[in-house]
């Protein structure tokens, strides 16, 4: 057939170029101004020493992406950081790969990607920090059912703690073992959390999640627990600003390459609401205290947006956030969900 060119939303950036890094014909892809600003050589490099074709526009998007001449190859791999999005990339070219993906981690990651693709029949195998993915010859049809996703439970998590009274259940919630830290961190604050239900759902394991009000406190977060919570380190700063005492948070580098520099930002908003915050290149430190009201700039980014969001439900006066476009990225019912449990979200 003729080749077209069409504009097709894509998922993650990183991940839909280990699909396209293996097909037939030429791809872009293109982000919107968050996307644009994040490191893209990262997933770039790896595929191309696999015999892809990925050009970056100055290490990031654009990526424009040629059929591989000879296919593309096997290769042993160490992460630089501990990536979901990147491991899942190279794995998921792997399944066009002549030869075996081998991709060593440096700390736990999520993996979602390696259920999935074994439930589909493709030799996935993990030993310690080590995954080995042979290319199947066919994959089985299978029927997925999508628990709720943890990251975006995380705001109701927290705001249900740190708003009195409350007491809210979130059904068929995601608590994968590799992605969890959120709640490990939470329980240590203090935060009363019920799993009911516990069940598995399409191969992942999934609750209903009870979450009552509690007086927070502040903690050093162990940095193991980092990877297991990366993308809900905004709205935990939230929890850590309504906890009492001071809370540290090390190992977070990653959060710098995120959508905007989820540091820099969380802690500027912070301050803006009063709130006693302090940063370095990656670690941030935050006393609990009261929230006054302000206007903070979530800089294109839809955690940061939604975290200040959790942040109106307890402060002082009314909390303005600009720039709020992108929650509908990734959770576009946000605001009519944090109605629903009465923490009065306008969009202007």
């Amino acid at each position: 057939n003729k080749p077209q060119n069409r504009r097709i939303p894509v998922p993650a950036l990183p991940i839909s170029s280990g699909l396209l890094a293996g097909q037939s014909f030429p791809s872009t892809l293109v982000g919107d101004e968050s996307l644009s600003r994040r490191p893209m050589a990262r997933v770039a490099d790896p595929l191309n020493a696999m015999g892809g074709g990925l050009r970056t526009t100055e290490g990031h998007a654009p990526i424009h992406i040629e059929p591989a001449g000879s296919g593309l190859h096997g290769i042993e791999y160490t992460l630089p950081v501990a990536s979901a999005q990147l491991k899942s990339a190279l794995l998921i070219a792997g399944l066009y790969a002549d030869g075996d993906v081998e991709i060593t981690e440096p700390g736990v990651s999520r993996d979602h990607t390696e259920r999935m693709l074994s439930a589909m029949g493709v030799d996935v195998v993990r030993s310690g920090n080590v995954v080995k993915l042979s290319r199947p010859t066919h994959l089985k049809p299978l029927d997925i059912e999508v628990p709720s996703d943890l990251s975006s439970a995380a705001f109701f998590l927290v705001s249900a703690s740190i708003t009195p009274e409350s007491d809210v259940i979130l059904p068929g919630v995601g608590v994968n073992a590799t992605r969890d830290g959120v709640l490990t961190i939470l329980e240590q604050m203090g935060a009363q959390i019920e799993r009911l239900n516990p069940r598995t759902c399409g191969g992942e394991p999934v609750a209903d999640l009870r979450v009552t009000a509690a007086q927070l406190k502040g903690l050093s977060v162990a940095p193991e627990l980092v990877p297991l919570a990366i993308d809900e380190f905004p709205v935990l700063f939230i929890a850590a600003a309504a906890a009492t005492g001071r809370s540290r948070f090390v190992g977070l580098a990653e959060l710098r390459h995120k959508e905007s520099d989820r540091i820099s930002a969380m802690v500027e908003g912070l301050r803006t609401l009063g709130v006693a915050a302090d940063e370095g290149e990656d670690w941030v430190e935050i006393e609990g205290g009261p929230l006054t009201s302000g206007q903070v700039d979530s800089y294109h980014d839809h955690r940061i947006a939604m975290a200040f969001a959790v942040a109106g439900a307890i402060a002082q006066g009314v909390v303005e956030i600009a720039r709020p476009e992108n929650i509908a990225t990734s959770f576009p019912n946000f605001v009519e969900l944090g109605n629903n449990i009465g923490m009065h979200l306008e969009l202007d």
